[in-house]
């Protein structure tokens, strides 16, 4: 998929005109790009289409509208659009008690790197996690993640060519599966292999 430049953005003015119709369709879009992995774990897919909606919201809640800024804005967030052999998301650890969240997070220390996905009978693949900043510390995780998926030429193939797909976590606190994909949310992420 190909970065966002510039041309591809809204401005303020008619981003404020078209935001009613254009959000209701990247909300329709995102119901296929979501994969809960239990009750407190979900991953949430990019691409092109959500990251597009992410930068024009953040120019609107911010009132960006110079060149320099907007630019500034696309170097941020186009590393999580995917490149074609990867998949790319959001990783949220959602409890939705405060003490409960915070008892969680310590332990689930590290669960960011066991999650994992299979397409096939391949290996799992393990997420590169949080390049953008460390943000587990000694003592307990985030509840917010940004992790890559690196696919194989084989196994984008096979993915491509109808091979089943499975995301789940295997950590010590927390093992969960969705083995296979449902067939929307799985074509949705192999349409990402280029």
């Amino acid at each position: 998929m190909s970065h966002l430049a510039r041309s591809d953005l809204m401005t303020l003015e008619t981003y404020s005109v078209e935001r009613p119709e254009f959000r209701a369709k990247v909300i329709a879009h995102k119901k296929n790009r979501q994969v809960g992995i239990g009750a407190h774990a979900t991953l949430y897919f990019e691409d092109r289409l959500t990251i597009q909606y992410q930068v024009q919201e953040m120019l609107r809640i911010e009132r960006i509208f110079e060149a320099s800024a907007i630019d500034e804005e696309l170097d941020a967030y186009n590393p999580l659009i995917p490149d074609g052999t990867n998949l790319k998301a959001t990783f949220m650890l959602e409890y939705g008690d405060v003490a409960e969240r915070k008892e969680a997070l310590i332990r689930l220390l590290g669960v960011e790197d066991k999650i994992w996905i299979r397409v096939g009978d391949h290996d799992l693949v393990r997420p590169i996690a949080d390049e953008d900043l460390d943000r587990s510390r000694d003592e307990k995780t985030s509840a917010v993640h940004f992790v890559r998926f690196e696919f194989t030429d084989a196994m984008v193939s096979d993915a491509k060519q109808g091979a089943p797909v499975s995301i789940g976590i295997d950590h010590a606190e927390y093992t969960h599966s969705v083995d296979p994909l449902p067939a929307p949310v799985r074509d949705c992420l192999v349409a990402d292999f280029v």
